[in-house]
């Protein structure tokens, strides 16, 4: 085996893919593979839906077995990088021992946004980002108790639906003006409302959090203008943020994530980033995102580990995202940032399934695929590739 030593930082989706696309596309030397979890790298996308819900144990989520990683000759370690020493090339970990690379890859992820209000910091407020978070939640989460979700993203709603077939109440909070604001179309949004409040679930839009109460333990929610909203637990989802920290001490660009090129590299090309902290141009976009996206972060970390082996590949897949919520698949393809118009398939204000398509000048730039996988797989090719279609063929698509 070669001196050479590759040190992958993140036990993340990106994290586990660029440790074995390294081997497939012929490192021969040490690959270590840091992450701060001692269990084995699991998959996120589960924890607020099968795992949460009860329906999957941690060993069914894992990514890579643990035959798969000794086979690869992937050395796990369970600690925390503390700084980077570009010169040395050396990391200093949390064990207090330096770690020696030769090639290095940034996969550290994305935190919650913390709720800043008073009583934030009460017992029974949750966040939903690990397994170890998981377990809290599920612990709490008895039949009968009382739910607050703060954020009505995909994430509030997702645990919003387990939480409910664990018989809790559920009341989702969300300061827009509707769920899914950000990301959707006001048809998708009021679809989602009303599959929710069909399960029972309590939806309040426009509720601004203004303080967590209780004496040590949670119990009432705060909303601007004097609410009081009773509470046996709260879990806020109102985003994440990206680990920038490491590589912007190490003089990296960053900017809402880590930089990185069409070939992953970062701002030093001797090290590449992938995954959730990194921001990069999407050229079928002309803009730069930063995605947080399973797809996408397995996609980015294939092509760092081709160049961390000297090969020429870029990043070029269709950015593609999924949501599950009770018997409801959402598929994602594209984005729709600066859609002026929406053709819709199905009858979202009757239907369990239907499509929503996102157009800019009359060209399709993203589809929202509600139990309708023909849609999805339709509309990733013609985004993709820029295909001409008639507008009937959306109606019809599926």
């Amino acid at each position: 085996m070669s001196s050479q030593r590759a040190v992958v930082v993140g036990a993340s989706h990106a994290g586990v893919q660029l440790a074995a696309s390294l081997r497939s596309e012929g490192w021969v030397g040490e690959i270590v593979l840091v992450g701060d979890e001692s269990v084995l790298p699991y998959q996120r996308p589960p924890l607020s839906k099968a795992y949460l819900s009860g329906k999957s144990a941690l060993d069914q989520i894992v990514i890579r077995s643990a035959e798969f990683y000794a086979k690869q000759g992937i050395v796990l370690r369970d600690a925390k990088v503390e700084e980077i020493d570009r010169l040395a090339g050396n990391l200093r970990l949390s064990t207090g021992e330096a770690l020696r690379y030769d090639k290095l890859a940034l996969c550290t992820g994305a935190r919650p946004r913390q709720l800043a209000v008073p009583g934030a910091k009460l017992r029974e407020v949750y966040y939903l980002r690990t397994a170890a978070d998981v377990e809290l939640i599920r612990a709490a989460a008895t039949p009968g108790r009382r739910a607050v979700i703060v954020g009505g993203g995909y994430i509030g709603l997702e645990t919003a639906a387990s939480l409910t077939a664990l018989g809790v109440d559920v009341v989702v909070l969300e300061a827009a003006e509707r769920v899914l604001e950000r990301v959707t179309a006001p048809d998708v949004s009021a679809f989602f409302t009303r599959i929710h409040q069909s399960e029972g679930v309590e939806i309040r839009t426009g509720a601004m959090v203004e303080a967590l109460t209780g004496e040590g333990t949670v119990r009432e929610v705060v909303l601007a203008g004097g609410e009081s909203i009773p509470a046996d637990l709260v879990i806020i989802g109102i985003g994440v943020e990206p680990n920038t920290e490491l590589a912007a001490a190490a003089g990296l660009m960053v900017d809402d994530g880590v930089l990185i090129d069409s070939g992953a590299r970062t701002s030093d090309p001797e090290i590449v980033s992938a995954g959730d902290c990194t921001r990069q141009e999407v050229t079928r976009y002309g803009t730069s995102v930063r995605l947080e996206s399973v797809p996408s972060a397995g996609e980015q970390a294939k092509v760092a580990a081709a160049t961390i082996c000297g090969k020429s590949k870029e990043v070029s897949a269709l950015p593609w995202f999924w949501s599950d919520q009770y018997d409801l698949k959402l598929q994602i393809a594209g984005l729709n940032t600066g859609y002026d118009e929406v053709v819709l398939s199905g009858d979202p204000e009757q239907d369990r399934d239907f499509s929503c398509f996102y157009l800019r000048c009359g060209e399709l730039i993203a589809a929202d695929c509600v139990n309708r996988p023909r849609d999805f797989m339709f509309c990733k090719r013609v985004i993709a590739q820029r295909t001409p279609f008639e507008r009937s063929e959306l109606v019809t698509a599926n």
